[in-house]
């Protein structure tokens, strides 16, 4: 038996696919920039003066 998929089922799955990685992408991002944010605040790192 075959199982066919149909062309609107599969630009469904395509799209929620994409609206999931850029839910995914906006959240680790917002979540990385807050964690350089809190490095920042807190004096961890290289300081940028250091290197000059």
């Amino acid at each position: 038996m075959t199982t066919y998929i149909f062309f609107d089922d599969a630009l469904r799955m395509l799209v929620n696919a994409f609206l999931a990685s850029v839910f995914l992408l906006v959240a680790f991002s917002s979540l990385g920039l807050a964690v350089i944010e809190s490095f920042e605040k807190a004096g961890i790192g290289v300081d940028a003066k250091r290197l000059h």
